[in-house]
């Protein structure tokens, strides 16, 4: 088989009643097949989800397993050469799937292969990153990467500095459409199942490189997305103010993955950059008597200790669902 489209599920079934049907017409002629793992919706997905049965292979999860387990689950079922990684709120322009796996087929040395991710309005998102370092994470925190997003050193993180038109070799994109071959994904022991969700893609595409292959954006290939429908629905926390993450689970990933990838040193410079920002937003907010913004920020760095805590420094992740 050439291709398995490979889908992880939570609370998405609306959306995926409008892509299937999209992906079926589109590759009708190609030999491929559609995996969608639902990760224990509690809206009634899975049963939703049984009446597409006849075009996709449904695996339906009794607990929540996150994204990175949901995939391997997905892949472990996968018969397909080449996997596509597709969140259900990415919908692939026409014609840029059977070009991403012409791209693949031409170009062995790349072990996952992206392009554009754009949101409904046409803009574009970051969509071809470096890895992340905590000099990043303060450009961040402090808004200069905001401020200063085409800055070589500012903007470093999300490449903004670079042509988006321009094919690269990246250090890592986003896993909300993306190709990767079975033979590469297997190799590698699918994504470390410790990342519930987000930093998976990123310690994966490591692994990658370690491995002496390449990561690579082409944005001729393009995808519409929506981002953090999941995150947004799953009412287990505080969201970040683009509405995208939450926080709390992208801060134990932060910890597992830089504890991981760069020792207990950077996990605790993580955590004490992180909470030494806030603490600082904090005392403005209280300075300028802005009582519910100096709450906002007093939770954050709780939050940030929490994760420590419940991470043990980044070195074990908590018990699933998180």
């Amino acid at each position: 088989m050439k291709l398995s489209i490979l889908i992880v599920s939570y609370n998405s079934a609306g959306l995926l009643d409008a892509l299937i049907p999209r992906l079926h017409e589109e590759l009708d002629a190609l030999d491929n097949e559609i995996v969608v793992v639902d990760n224990a919706s509690p809206d009634g997905s899975a049963e939703r989800l049984a009446a597409w049965e006849h075009l996709i292979h449904l695996v339906a999860s009794p607990v929540n397993l996150g994204f990175a387990a949901g995939v391997n689950l997905a892949a472990s079922r996968a018969r397909g050469d080449m996997l596509l990684l597709l969140n259900p709120d990415a919908v692939p322009l026409p014609g840029s799937i059977r070009e991403g796996l012409a791209l693949m087929d031409a170009h062995p040395a790349v072990g996952m292969g992206g392009g554009v991710l754009m949101s409904p309005d046409g803009q574009l998102q970051p969509s071809a990153r470096m890895f992340p370092t905590l000099l990043d994470e303060l450009f961040t925190l402090s808004g200069l990467a905001t401020r200063h997003p085409t800055h070589r050193l500012f903007g470093r993180l999300d490449r903004r500095w670079a042509d988006p038109m321009q094919a690269a070799q990246v250090d890592w994109i986003p896993g909300a459409f993306v190709f990767i071959p079975r033979v590469v994904f297997l190799g590698l022991g699918g994504f470390d199942e410790r990342f519930f969700m987000y930093y998976e893609e990123v310690d994966f595409c490591r692994r990658l490189r370690d491995m002496g292959l390449h990561v690579q954006y082409w944005p001729c290939l393009k995808a519409t997305h929506i981002g953090g429908v999941s995150a947004r629905s799953a009412a287990k926390g505080r969201v970040s103010r683009a509405g995208s993450q939450l926080e709390r689970w992208r801060m134990r990933s932060a910890l597992l993955y830089y504890r991981k990838q760069h020792g207990w040193w950077a996990a605790a410079g993580w955590c004490l950059l992180e909470t030494s920002w806030h603490r600082l937003r904090q005392l403005r907010a209280w300075m300028r008597g802005q009582q519910e913004r100096r709450r906002e920020w007093a939770q954050h760095c709780e939050e940030v200790w929490q994760a420590w805590t419940e991470t043990g420094g980044g070195q074990r992740s908590p018990a699933r669902p998180w």
